[in-house]
C-alpha cells in the first residue's frame, strides 16, 4: 500500500511539473521571438541550390516576419572564408548548414560554434522520441554539431542513355576494362562526397585498399565542382561519375538531365550512411542570437524538416517527417556504415595517405569552365 502511495505522489510531481514547464517553455518562446524580431535576420552559411535557397528561407520569413541572409559556399570554402573574417574581428554568421567533414576538421577545432542544445526551445524538437535512434545524433561529444538527414547515400551515378543500370551490382564492377579513362569522381583528396565514397571504399571489408589501388588504374577524372561533376555524365562526357553530391544529381534529374543513381540495394557491398549537407550548428559570438534560436527551432520542426528534406531529396531525422519524396532506399539501413562520424575521421589520415600513393599530390589544372585532372596510376598492387 505504502509502495502505490509513493508511485501516485510521484506520478502527481512529475505532472505538475510539466504542467508548470509549459508556460516555462511558452514564454521563453515569446520573449526570444520578440527580441529576434528586434534583431530582424538571421544569416545562415549552406550549399545552395534554388529548391534548397526557397526551402530555407520562404516559409520562414512568412511564419516569423524575419529575413535569410543565406549564403552559399562549397564546404571547401568555408573555413578559410570563417577563419579570415574572424581574424578581421567580423562574426557575420548565426547558422551553419554543412558537411560532418568540414564541421570536425575545420570549424570545431576552429572554436567557432556553441553547444546547440541550450538553442533548443520547443518540446517536440528536444524530446528524445522525437528523433530516429530515440535520440538526437550529434557528431561531437560537446555536442555542437546535430546530424538533421542521415540517409543511404548514392555512390554510383551515370548518364541513363549511355549506360544500363544492371551494369553495376557490385562496386568492383567499376573496374571493368570498358571504364578506363571513362569515369569522372569528387576529388577524394579533398573534403566533400569524394573522401566520403573512398572512406567508405576503405572500411568495407568487401573492398579495402587493394580496391582503391585497383580503381586508381581507372585514369579517373577528377573534378572538384559538384554542379559540373554531374553535369559531366548528365551531358554525356562522361558516361559514369563516383562520389557525386546527391543533392546536385537529385535537382538535374528534376530539371530533366539523364542522371541516375545505382540503387544501393542492388551493389553487393551496399553504400554509406552520411547526413551531406544536412548538418546544423550555431555559431558562437553570432550577430542574432535570438534570431538564430528561432530559426534553428523551426528548422528542426516538422515543418522546417519537411521542406529542407524534400528540397534536398534526402530523409530526416524526425521521424513525422514523410520520406514519399524520395527513393524508398534513401531511408537509412540498421548496420550501414557511416563515414561522417568521429571514429570513421580518425581513419581519414590513413585513407589520405593511401590515395596519396594511389593518385599521387597533382592539383587540378584549373580553367573557367572545369577544375580537372586525369590521374594516371601510381604503383599498386591487385584487388582479390
Amino acid at each position: 500500500m505504502m509502495s502505490r502511495t509513493v508511485v501516485m505522489i510521484e506520478v502527481l510531481v512529475v505532472t505538475i511539473l510539466l504542467g508548470l514547464n509549459r508556460p516555462s517553455v511558452a514564454a521563453d518562446w515569446e520573449n526570444t521571438l520578440a527580441a529576434a524580431k528586434k534583431e530582424g535576420k538571421v544569416s545562415v552559411i549552406t550549399d545552395v541550390t534554388a529548391s534548397l535557397r526557397d526551402a530555407l528561407t520562404r516559409e520562414f520569413q512568412k511564419r516569423y516576419g524575419i529575413s535569410v541572409e543565406l549564403f552559399g559556399s562549397s564546404g571547401r570554402e568555408v573555413p578559410p572564408r570563417v577563419a579570415a573574417e574572424r581574424k578581421a574581428g567580423q562574426f557575420l554568421w548565426d547558422i551553419y548548414i554543412h558537411g560532418s567533414t568540414t564541421a570536425l576538421q575545420a570549424m570545431i577545432p576552429m572554436g567557432a560554434f556553441d553547444p546547440l542544445e541550450p538553442a533548443l526551445i520547443q518540446q517536440d524538437v528536444k524530446d528524445p522520441k522525437t528523433w530516429r535512434g530515440g535520440a538526437i545524433e550529434f557528431l561531437d561529444p560537446g555536442k555542437m554539431v546535430m546530424v538533421m538527414t542521415p540517409f543511404q547515400r548514392g555512390t554510383i551515378f551515370y548518364n541513363s542513355k549511355l549506360v544500363k543500370v544492371n551494369e553495376f551490382t557490385s562496386h568492383k564492377d567499376l573496374l571493368n576494362p570498358k571504364w578506363k579513362g571513362k569515369l569522372v569522381v569528387d576529388d577524394p583528396r579533398r573534403g566533400g562526397p569524394g573522401v566520403a565514397t573512398f572512406t567508405f571504399f576503405y572500411l568495407h571489408p568487401q573492398l579495402g585498399p587493394d580496391f582503391i589501388r585497383a580503381l586508381g588504374k581507372q585514369q579517373m577524372t577528377m573534378l572538384r565542382d559538384y554542379v559540373q561533376e554531374v553535369d559531366a555524365v548528365g551531358q554525356g562526357r562522361y558516361p559514369v561519375l563516383v562520389g557525386g553530391a546527391d543533392f546536385v544529381a537529385i535537382n538535374r534529374a528534376k530539371q530533366g538531365a539523364p542522371i541516375a543513381i545505382v540503387d544501393p540495394r542492388e551493389l553487393k557491398e551496399g553504400t554509406d550512411v552520411s547526413p551531406a549537407n544536412g548538418n546544423l550548428a550555431l555559431f558562437n559570438r553570432a550577430p542574432n542570437p535570438n534570431a538564430a534560436k528561432i530559426y534553428i527551432n523551426w528548422l528542426l520542426s516538422k515543418e522546417g524538416q519537411t521542406s529542407f528534406a524534400r528540397a534536398n531529396g534526402y530523409v530526416s531525422a524526425r521521424l513525422d517527417v514523410p520520406t514519399d519524396h524520395t527513393e524508398p532506399w534513401r531511408v537509412p539501413l540498421p548496420g550501414a556504415i557511416k563515414t561522417y562520424t568521429l571514429d570513421a575521421m580518425k581513419v581519414r589520415s590513413e585513407v589520405q595517405s593511401l590515395l596519396k600513393e594511389v593518385f599521387g599530390s597533382q592539383r587540378p589544372k584549373c580553367s573557367q569552365t572545369e577544375s580537372w585532372t586525369r590521374v594516371r596510376p601510381q604503383a599498386g598492387g591487385g584487388i582479390s
